[in-house]
């Protein structure tokens, strides 16, 4: 009784591995192409904006860091999950530790993007409503000091969530999903003062980090299409495509935050196959799309990729030549 009971504190087992064991090498291929695009495209990205010196402006400093913070949140599950898909057989032995860590990076990652995507919306609004104090309110150490706490103040606040989720007794050890989750691992406590208050906390801060950012984003978008419908055709369609790219991925967030939450309330016993692929996909989705996004719909980042695409294709057919 008292082994099981310490294996069960420092170890746990995923078991939503088993909901895609009959498509195994479809779902790896699947994972694996879109992890190495989401790669590729946000590295370009990335690299258009730490390069061009045109590019070091707030609104795109904003925009590399949304998409670096999208990166360190899909290698916090990919690569092992490529891992398990290829090699493992059935369920998946993980240590609490490893399980807190991986559940610390996500939903620090979480909360760091909508935080990024408020500070995104405030350039905007600032920008666009009260263009005469933009350079007195949004300049360079403002920009750095708002990156600095969209990323300390959740990792901060979701390492105390974690611990008090991990640090309550656990009288189960099986998680039905491909990665670990703090609901689920409060779905295996014991119960008790330690997992009320671990929910209570967890329910706080999500408030405070997505529904009052959620929040001040629709209120800034909605000031930017109020000012903006008042204003010239011209300049009104300039502002509303500027703001697009922005929007389109703040709508990709929640949708994609909504719809997992949402699954996990909703869940009972046994998870089906497309619990599992939702899961995974509320992660994945954001990744692959950001960079589409900005690609397509932010003409400064488009053109500098044009130009670097057809440098190099130039400098080839070049050398091919010689």
């Amino acid at each position: 009784m008292n082994v099981s009971l310490f294996v069960a504190q420092t170890s746990l087992t995923l078991d939503g591995l088993q909901q895609l064991s009959d498509h195994r090498l479809l779902f790896f291929f699947l994972f694996l192409m879109a992890y190495v695009f989401a790669l590729c495209s946000d590295g370009l990205v990335l690299v258009v904006i730490c390069t061009r010196h045109s590019l070091h402006k707030p609104m795109y400093v904003f925009v590399a860091a949304l998409l670096l913070n999208s990166l360190l949140g899909g290698s916090a599950i990919y690569p092992r999950l490529l891992w398990e898909l290829l090699w493992e057989s059935g369920s998946v032995l993980v240590t609490l530790s490893a399980c807190a860590c991986q559940m610390w990076v996500l939903y620090t990652v979480g909360g760091s993007a909508f935080m990024l995507l408020t500070a995104m919306a405030f350039d905007r609004y600032v920008a666009i409503c009260r263009p005469m104090r933009y350079a007195a309110l949004v300049s360079p150490r403002t920009v750095k000091a708002v990156l600095l706490f969209c990323w300390l103040l959740p990792a901060a606040v979701v390492l105390i969530i974690v611990l008090l989720a991990v640090c309550q007794p656990l009288c189960r050890s099986h998680i039905n999903r491909l990665y670990c989750d703090l609901y689920s691992l409060n779905r295996l406590s014991c119960g008790g003062n330690a997992a009320l208050l671990s929910e209570v906390f967890a329910l706080f801060i999500s408030v405070a980090t997505v529904l009052l950012p959620v929040a001040f984003v629709l209120f800034s978008y909605s000031s930017i299409l109020y000012v903006s419908l008042c204003r010239t055709r011209g300049s009104s369609s300039k502002a509303l495509r500027t703001c697009l790219p922005h929007l389109l991925v703040f709508l990709n967030y929640s949708a994609c935050t909504a719809v997992e939450l949402l699954q996990r309330r909703l869940q009972a016993g046994d998870q089906p196959a497309s619990f599992v692929l939702t899961s995974v996909l509320a992660v994945l989705v954001p990744t692959v799309l950001n960079p589409v996004v900005y690609g397509l719909n932010m003409s400064a980042i488009t053109g500098y990729i044009r130009r670097l695409l057809s440098s190099s294709r130039t400098e080839k057919l070049t050398k091919c030549n010689k």
